[in-house]
């Protein structure tokens, strides 16, 4: 080989390693750079300076440091007059479901008023004497999961009063994509509020952008709204939740698969809610052909779990690797087929399926024996649909 050609593979080697360290930089960069709002206090402390504040949060109200929110803006002379608790309460520990009671922060003395069950919407005398409402509380990014419906609620109860409402932003952990069948207005519940996909590729942030300026309030008006953005934010990356959601939403794996089994809590089968693996596992005392066996029972989070003490026949996912980026009808529809008690005993009588679903056509199109491509293609013109709004309100990459 001539030392032409040496020299020639020798710069090529060093360009490629150099373009590869580069890259590796480059991310790393992006990555030791990435904050959520409620680490970019320079943006947000300068619009809460001599406020009186309510905020809604929640155990995911957390700095970098895994400083709680509320203490850091104490600290920091912030005058909270107000903690509005979503489900789950203040410190993330009830039950879903479960009535959450209003009570005072122990540590800081603030008043809490919970968000869920009989006041899901902040009423006029609760936000007397209020400027802005904080709102900082880490979501899933599907419909069907409560915190973005408070939102809808705090947004409107903030319209009617004159008080303004400042989101900081999080990650959605299912950005990058929607799927699933879009709810229609029959089926409007406080488990789906708006005609979007189960999953809908916004961050919180971005939706009650979209409630805004959608006119989805009550009667069309408009909050005076801001977002708190992140700092180096992809749709397409996949980012650690620093503090479980809710006690049956464990880890980052139940939380990629929660969009898919949820629509069991609509049916005559357990996800998992009392045993150590809640959205990881699905079984019933009636699908017996399933291998895995597991047996709910009352634990912190689920005192009264679904089929409490009954053996349920199912399948562990907990090993499961894949990074769901779209929902997979699968598990559902072979645990339709295999359902020994009679068909029409598997979805439960309230329909909450068809509330989870947002509409009664998956339910039927699963009785008819339909396939999960089918049901998939029926979805397609309402999520082209969709798409087109959610465009309107993106912040960050796509």
């Amino acid at each position: 080989m001539s030392l032409r050609a040496k020299n020639k593979d020798l710069l090529l080697i060093v360009l490629i390693y150099f373009g590869f360290y580069q890259m590796n930089f480059a991310q790393n960069i992006d990555k030791n750079c990435f904050k959520t709002g409620a680490d970019r206090p320079e943006l947000y402390l300068p619009l809460l300076k001599n406020k009186s504040l309510a905020i809604v949060t929640n155990q995911t109200g957390l700095l970098k440091d895994k400083t709680f929110l509320v203490d850091y803006l104490v600290k920091n002379n912030i005058n909270i007059r107000t903690i509005f608790a979503p489900e789950h309460g203040f410190r993330g520990d009830a039950d879903a479901g479960q009535h959450v009671k209003n009570g005072v922060d122990s540590k800081t003395g603030i008043p809490i008023i919970s968000l869920y069950g009989t006041n899901k919407k902040p009423k006029p005398e609760q936000l007397k004497g209020i400027d802005v409402i904080l709102f900082d509380i880490q979501d899933v990014g599907v419909r069907f999961y409560t915190y973005i419906s408070t939102l809808t609620y705090v947004m409107e109860a903030a319209a009617e009063n004159n008080v303004e409402v400042i989101v900081l932003d999080r990650p959605n952990p299912h950005d990058g994509y929607i799927d699933g069948p879009v709810l229609q207005n029959q089926w409007k519940s406080f488990v789906g509020m708006h005609n979007i996909p189960v999953v809908y590729g916004l961050t919180i942030g971005e939706y009650g952008k979209m409630v805004n300026g959608e006119k989805w309030l009550s009667k069309g008006i408009q909050a005076k709204y801001t977002v708190v953005p992140m700092q180096n934010y992809h749709k397409k990356q996949r980012y650690e939740i620093s503090e479980q959601p809710s006690p049956n939403l464990p880890n980052d794996l139940s939380i990629n698969l929660y969009p898919s089994l949820c629509f069991f809590e609509g049916t005559q089968v357990s996800v998992g809610r009392g045993t150590g693996l809640p959205f990881q596992i699905y079984g019933s005392p009636w699908t017996k052909d399933f291998a895995y066996q597991f047996t709910p029972k009352p634990s912190a989070g689920a005192t009264d779990p679904f089929l409490n003490g009954q053996l349920c026949y199912g399948e562990n996912l907990s090993n499961h690797t894949d990074d769901l980026r779209a929902l997979n009808l699968d598990w559902l529809l072979q645990s339709y087929k295999e359902y020994k008690n009679p068909k029409q005993d598997f979805f439960l009588k309230n329909l909450f399926f068809d509330k989870l679903a947002g509409t009664d056509q998956l339910r039927k199109q699963i009785i008819a024996g339909k396939s999960a491509k089918e049901i998939k293609d029926s979805w397609k013109n309402d999520l082209n649909d969709f798409e087109k709004i959610r465009m309107k309100y993106i912040i960050y990459e796509d």
